[in-house]
């Protein structure tokens, strides 16, 4: 049974996501501001967050940012603030989904089963190989990224985003291609999603930034030559 942290400073809400989810079979458990969250992820395993932004203590943006130091735990966010740019922002911050108030808690839970659903591929079946290009290395078992032997810290959705073109070398992907595949549902939002994924992916690969080119008129490609 999946365990979900539900994190939001109304009660009310919380408690209409906890009916639903545990409608669902899930297990939760909850916090009402975003310290409270980052100190239950620090102490407790989940197999998924759902974070107010808006929240005393500590904003759901930064709770993000604490919990992602130390955890890999899909979270998806909920604000009643919808611009582009808090999205592209959340995103950014490696995100798996963001919602905006107010929502349909039905919504809510297929985008829940969604996330869970790619988690739970992820883990399943035989080791996986390393995938290499140059000094370029990941590794699917570990989830890790080295650059000539380096570390690279990834946010979840820029190690799915280079673990697929790595899976497609060579092939011209289009950004609704990756959008679809990696998120997995029809994504509410624009092209800038990927672009700002890419653009933050090349500036952590350091001398390895050139592998990922950018195909005019498409989207991009892994190139290994």
């Amino acid at each position: 049974m999946a365990k979900i942290l539900i994190v939001d400073d109304e009660e009310m809400i919380r408690a209409v996501i906890r009916e639903y989810a545990q409608f669902n079979n899930y297990e939760t458990d909850e916090a009402e501001d975003g310290m409270e969250a980052v100190n239950k992820c620090m102490l407790n395993d989940y197999d998924l967050v759902i974070m107010d932004i808006m929240m005393p203590k500590l904003d759901g943006y930064s709770a993000c940012k604490q919990i992602r130091k130390s955890k890999d735990v899909p979270i998806i966010m909920l604000s009643a603030r919808g611009e582009e740019y808090d999205k592209l922002f959340g995103f950014e911050l490696g995100i798996d989904d963001y919602v905006v108030k107010p929502f349909s808690p039905k919504e809510l839970m297929a985008r829940v089963a969604a996330v869970l659903a790619r988690g739970h591929a992820a883990d399943e079946g035989k080791k996986p190989a390393l995938l290499t290009s140059g000094e370029l290395v990941l590794d699917p078992q570990s989830r890790t990224v080295t650059v000539a032997g380096e570390r690279v810290e990834l946010t979840l959705k820029e190690y799915e985003i280079l673990l697929y073109m790595m899976q497609n070398k060579n092939v011209a992907l289009s950004r609704d291609r990756l959008l679809s595949d990696i998120w997995g549902y029809d994504f509410f939002g624009d092209d800038r999603t990927i672009d700002t994924h890419i653009k933050n992916l090349r500036g952590r690969l350091g001398s390895c930034r050139d592998k990922i080119s950018t195909v005019r008129g498409v989207g991009y490609k892994f190139e290994d030559k």
